[in-house]
């Protein structure tokens, strides 16, 4: 198949641990709010699937809950503990595998960050003594406390359950792991010092503020077979503050990071709302340029890919983020300078499951708009959804 000369740079193989991905566009965690009671139906092992069938040559799983018992507790979102949520959850490995593509799960507990219904539509940010929630400091948000902060024990605990995350993603088929450490939950209150006032090792520096997290990594590298990727997932912006720093010059990026990258990670997973929005003044590199400049670890961007809003917004007042095609161009420009590595695509490729087939060819009329109600389709069979759109018209 004829690859149009424009994009030609997304669709070469890329080496990402002992995966060699045929192509760089990746499909990003997105949580739907459809795992009943925390397990994967055949719907969702479908629509996983479904992206890789389309070209996605890595799928990451929304954000599942580790085996820990403050991990998070919305019902509708995976969870990866208990044999029903293990069997829903090998399905998925076993039907992506199937579809041609490589997947990883992403490993989360959410430290303070429990929502109410829908956190991105408006809900509450809840504390929940009851479930024994953990933080580096008991900060919910900057200069709230609400507890104690996280014993030695207690976070050994939790790193124990990032563990055997590792041994059941290994044991189920999946290609290695993402460990969620961004948007505010609990690797990023480690990495934030607006929610980490430790004074141990954990805390003070930018690199001490690093430890948590490459702690996670180091466990997640030891319980993995060699050469399975561990892929980080960061961002600036966080749930309690979208205009987050979490450092204000690159220099404190690359001490706060460095720790992660002697423990071996492969991978980071830089999420931003807009891709094209820079990081710091005076340079227009994204977050993934900046976090591949400063570490030389390999980065994905993601971040409104082909649209022309985020996803909070797209959730709020605009309920419908239209294809932005020239953005298009500056990202083949970012990616041909080398900024970063891999590009995930999200809400795009759920409102465009052959995204990747339809750019490699050019065909940019294909691409559709991402909505509210795409996302409420998404694990409907196409037929079923064509036929709506059909009886709407």
């Amino acid at each position: 198949m004829a690859i149009h000369s424009k994009f030609e740079g997304l669709f070469q193989p890329f080496q990402l641990g002992n995966l060699t991905l045929p192509n760089r566009i990746i499909f990003p965690p997105m949580g739907l709010e459809v795992c009943e009671g925390g397990v994967p139906g055949e719907e969702a092992a479908d629509y996983y699937a479904r992206r890789a069938q389309g070209g996605a040559s890595l799928v990451i799983t929304e954000g599942v809950y580790i085996d820990h018992m403050s991990s998070g507790d919305n019902p509708l979102l995976g969870r990866f503990h208990g044999e029903d949520a293990y069997e829903g959850w090998r399905n998925v490995a076993t039907k992506v595998h199937a579809a041609g593509g490589f997947t990883v799960p992403e490993l989360w507990h959410v430290g303070l960050i429990f929502s109410g219904p829908d956190l991105l539509a408006g809900g509450d940010i809840k504390f929940r003594p009851e479930l024994g929630q953990v933080s580096p400091s008991g900060f919910i948000a900057p200069g709230k406390k609400v507890c104690d902060g996280m014993t030695q024990a207690q976070i050994d605990e939790v790193i124990e359950a990032y563990g055997r995350g590792c041994d059941k993603a290994l044991e189920l088929g999946f290609d290695g792991v993402e460990v969620h450490g961004a948007h505010g939950y609990l690797p990023d209150q480690f990495l934030w010092k607006e929610t980490n006032h430790r004074t141990d090792k954990y805390g003070g520096s930018p690199r001490a503020r690093g430890q948590f997290a490459a702690e996670v990594v180091a466990e997640c590298k030891r319980r993995l077979k060699p050469g399975m990727p561990v892929i980080f997932r960061t961002s600036f912006w966080k749930m309690v503050n979208y205009d987050a720093m979490l450092a204000d010059t690159p220099q404190e990026l690359e001490e706060l990071l460095g720790p992660l990258v002697d423990a071996g990670v492969d991978m980071f997973d830089c999420s931003q709302r807009r891709f094209w929005e820079p990081t710091f003044a005076g340079s227009d590199l994204n977050l993934a340029g900046w976090v591949k400049k400063v570490t030389g670890v390999p980065t994905m961007t993601v971040g409104s890919i082909g649209l022309d809003c985020d996803l909070l917004a797209s959730l709020g007042d605009q309920q419908t983020a239209n294809c932005n095609l020239e953005s298009l161009d500056q990202l083949m420009e970012r990616f041909d300078r080398g900024d970063f590595d891999l590009v995930g695509v999200g809400r795009s490729m759920i409102a465009e499951p052959d995204w990747p087939q339809y750019v490699r060819r050019g065909e940019l009329d294909q691409l559709k708009p991402f909505s509210v109600n795409v996302m409420a389709n998404a694990l409907l069979p196409e037929t079923i959804v064509t036929e709506r759109a059909k009886t709407k018209a």
